[in-house]
């Protein structure tokens, strides 16, 4: 089966971003004050051939520590989504 694997990667809360903080100031200058924060992450989408959901997940998860973060720096989130017929 084909599945989707949504992975959304951010930097830790704790770690300064300095190209959401730039946005946030652009924003600011254009206007909208009701902007507290902003955060730029990345978002990647990975076709996987899996025989179910939870092998497909955890091919996502080991490719996302292996290869796509840095742990120390960035945390990610996977949604796994099987492909419409």
């Amino acid at each position: 089966m084909k599945f989707f694997a949504h992975i959304d990667i951010m930097p830790l809360p704790k770690l300064l971003d300095p190209q959401g903080k730039a946005v946030k100031s652009t924003l600011e200058n254009l206007g909208y004050k009701e902007i507290t924060n902003v955060r730029i992450g990345k978002h990647i989408k990975i076709e996987i051939n899996a025989n179910d959901e939870e092998s497909a997940k955890q091919i996502a998860e080991e490719i996302s520590r292996k290869v796509l973060t840095n742990e120390i720096m960035e945390y990610f989130k996977i949604i796994i989504e099987k492909e419409k017929d």
